[in-house]
Parts: structure tokens; C-alpha cells; sequence
């Protein structure tokens, strides 16, 4: 089995990802188009350097890692919807099981604001990930049940995958991975500091007056998306 899973920044992605990596029957791909995202878009984004010199930039060839052999039974592979720009080979796709991790916009922009000021719709994801979803289909699940229900929300997204659950997934060693990006120095300190999937989520935050116009913007996609997830 392939798993393609899609989701925005700030999104429990990663501890996804540490999820389906504790189990010993999946080999992990971290973001494998994030550079040739950003080497296409020339987006502006922390340790973007970095990155581009860490992965291959043809889109052409990240696709073909991501329809390679790998030396265990599955593959789970995190993916960013806005990093597949118009042009950007999608065929592999096909061949996968796609699933779609959304989370409330709210709670995706005030996260992604701490990391990286001022985001845009394009950064967080969300016209992308609806595109891609009527495009490839799949299963949509909300990082927020996750977090409320691990146990309960991964045995149910893997019936619905026709995988056999594992309890290995529901906890990891703190600290980093050798799969991590080499982005992970930015972003992943939360999730690296983690063992499992953190407690419920509280209020959702309330966002400043710039930031409420994006909030408007996302929020008809979000709901369009979970009125289809598990």
C-alpha cells in the first residue's frame, strides 16, 4: 500500500507521519516536493536555501521516488497540496490511497502566524487540498478528532483503508527522525519534544483583525471538506 497524505502546514502532519513511522511495515517520505516547489514558485520560506539543496528540484523525479520500490510493504508519504503547481506531475497519485487531513483554518493560521509571519491562502493549503481532493478522491479525516480520539480515529481510517491497526502507532520516541526534512530545525520542535498525539484541542483562537479576512476566505473550504471525513 501507498499512502499519499495530503495536508497543509500546522496540521498534525507530522505527527502523522511518527505515526505510520512507528510501525515496522511502512518506510515514511517527508514533503519530498518541497523543493521543487520552491524552486518553481521562488516562495520566500525559512531555511528555503536549505532546502533546496537537501532534495531533488525536477518535479519530474520526486514523482518517480514517489512511485519507486521501497523495501518495506508500504510506504506513507506526507504531502503539501501547494506544493503541487500547475505543470507539477500527478499521475503517481493515482496509484495511491489518498487521504486528506484538514484542520479548522483558525487553528492552522494562528500556528503557521508563530512560525512565519503574515500567511496567505496559498501558504496554508486549503483551495489546493479541495482541488486535489475532487481530482483524486480518497479519505478525509480532521486533525481535531485525531487528537480528541487517537486511538479511535486511527482505527477508523484504517478500516476505512482496508489496513490492519497497530497499536505502535499511537506512540514514538521523542526527538527527531532520520526521514525529517531538513526543515524539521523550524518547524518540528513541538512534535519533537512529543511521544504520542497531544490532548483535545481547547477553544478555538481567536485571530487578529488581519487575519480574519483569510479566516473567511478558508472557512467555506474547511467545512466543504469535513462534511466528507470520517
Amino acid at each position: 500500500m501507498r499512502i499519499a497524505m495530503w495536508s497543509g502546514p500546522r496540521n498534525l502532519s507530522t505527527a502523522m507521519m511518527y505515526s505510520f513511522g512507528a510501525r515496522k511495515d511502512f518506510s515514511v517520505m517527508d514533503e519530498p516536493f518541497y523543493a521543487a516547489y520552491l524552486a518553481k514558485s521562488g516562495a520566500d520560506h525559512p531555511m528555503r536555501d536549505d532546502v533546496l539543496n537537501s532534495q531533488p528540484t525536477d518535479p519530474t523525479d520526486v514523482a518517480a521516488q514517489c512511485a519507486a520500490r521501497v523495501a518495506t510493504p508500504h510506504l506513507y508519504m506526507k504531502h503539501m497540496p501547494h506544493h503541487m503547481l500547475e505543470g507539477f506531475p500527478l499521475e503517481w497519485a493515482q496509484d495511491c490511497v489518498n487521504v486528506h487531513l484538514i484542520r479548522h483554518p483558525a487553528r492552522v493560521i494562528a500556528s503557521y502566524a508563530a512560525k512565519r509571519e503574515a500567511p496567505t491562502l496559498e501558504d496554508i493549503g486549503f483551495v489546493q487540498q479541495h482541488a486535489l481532493y475532487e481530482k483524486l478522491g480518497g479519505i478525509v479525516i480532521d486533525s481535531t478528532d485525531i487528537r480528541a480520539r487517537p486511538e479511535h480515529m486511527l482505527r477508523a481510517l484504517c478500516d476505512a483503508i482496508d489496513l490492519p491497526f497497530d497499536p505502535a502507532m499511537l506512540s514514538w520516541p521523542a526527538g527527531p527522525r532520520a526521514e525529517d526534512g531538513i526543515w524539521a530545525a523550524h518547524w518540528y520542535g513541538a512534535v519533537h519534544q512529543s511521544t504520542g498525539f497531544a490532548g483535545a484541542e481547547g477553544e478555538t483562537p481567536v485571530l487578529t483583525s488581519c487575519q480574519n479576512p483569510l479566516l473567511e476566505m478558508a472557512l467555506p473550504i474547511y467545512k466543504s471538506l469535513l462534511s466528507e471525513a470520517i
